[in-house]
């Protein structure tokens, strides 16, 4: 007789963990999926900082955390789909940029694919009744498990016992009393699992995914905003992480580094454009985007002066270069009023 098999939907946070602990307990065959959509703070890392190897990071990834839940795990990457999703999020968004109810349904919906990819019989997640504001509450739960196309197999192991009945329980595949009725935003009982399986390696709740973040919202809408969206690139969207932004007119933006690493990735992503950097001190790189006549050239040379070690200064020498083109302009470092008046 074929043994159930189950695809666990992974955060790589506390809950999913739990949900896999919890479905060891079945006698059920689980896979892991775990899923990069571009907007977590980790594969941002990662993919601003041109030292790494990012297939080195998804093989290490991988190893930890089939090691760390101790089955079998799938790791897919939606990063360049997952845009259309973000700029127009069917279901709305959250108090920034996050749009939690079509991020579940496309999540699930890879789930769902993998699940009939490999033959497996449902899903499961570590989502918690009442825990998330927006994409947690019965409602939208039952919205996205329609959505995705898994209804009456979609289970949540960590609430099933306060849910209704799934057919995955009425077919006898998990036995329903060794499933939880966790609910509520209270994370005590997670915690206290935690300890008592010996599980201490886990990141804070909501840390992760950096569309909940105010400043780098306020970047992605001035982005959609200002391009076309079918344009946009996953590097589009790395870039909003790294350094400062200042959007000086519609049709021109620039991003200044904040570190050596900023510095280097801007020079490899906005290598096509124009440059500034102080000529004589230390500084940081300016990369202007969009417009660029002598006028924005003048302006993001008093941006590179104003962070550069000469901000002090009462003129800076800068030079402004363009793959084959370079030109030294001499500027005022620009005041601290019109930094923020342009800052994103």
């Amino acid at each position: 007789m074929k043994k159930v098999k189950a695809i666990g939907l992974v955060s790589g946070g506390l809950d999913s963990i739990l949900a896999v602990e919890v479905m060891k307990k079945q006698n059920v065959e689980l896979v892991a999926l775990y899923i990069i959509n571009g907007f977590d703070q980790e594969t941002l890392r990662v993919r601003s900082n041109i030292s790494l190897d990012e297939n080195k990071w998804l093989r290490d990834k991988k190893a930890y955390m089939t090691k760390s839940l101790g089955i079998d795990v799938r790791i897919i990457d939606i990063s360049e789909g997952f845009l259309e999703t973000v700029s127009s999020a069917r279901y709305g968004y959250g108090k920034n940029c996050n749009p939690c109810i079509d991020c579940k349904i496309s999540f699930l919906t890879k789930a769902k694919e993998l699940m009939l990819e490999l033959g497996a019989d449902f899903v499961f997640t570590g989502e918690v009744l009442g825990q998330r504001p927006m994409s947690q509450r019965k409602q939208a739960m039952d919205l996205i498990e329609q959505r995705s196309g898994l209804e009456g197999i979609l289970l949540r192991p960590l609430s099933a016992r306060i849910l209704p009945e799934t057919e995955i329980e009425k077919k006898g595949w998990v036995r329903r009393e060794y499933l939880l009725d966790i609910q509520g935003r209270s994370r005590k009982r997670q915690i206290d699992m935690a300890a008592d399986l010996g599980i201490t390696d886990y990141p804070a709740p909501a840390g992760g995914c950096i569309l909940t973040d105010e400043n780098y919202s306020r970047r992605l809408k001035d982005l959609f905003t200002h391009k076309i969206r079918e344009e946009l690139t996953p590097e589009d969207t790395v870039l909003l992480s790294v350094g400062r932004h200042f959007r000086l007119a519609d049709d021109v933006k620039i991003v200044v580094g904040r570190d050596e690493s900023e510095n280097e990735y801007i020079e490899k992503v906005c290598n096509d454009g124009w440059l500034a950097f102080a000529a004589q001190v230390p500084g940081p790189t300016v990369a202007i985007q969009g417009k660029s006549g002598e006028k924005e050239l003048v302006k993001a040379a008093s941006f590179a002066a104003r962070y550069s070690d000469a901000k002090e200064a009462s003129e800076v020498d800068i030079i402004v270069r363009k793959i084959d083109q370079e030109k030294t302009i001499t500027v005022s470092p620009v005041s601290n009023d019109e930094l923020e008046r342009y800052r994103l």
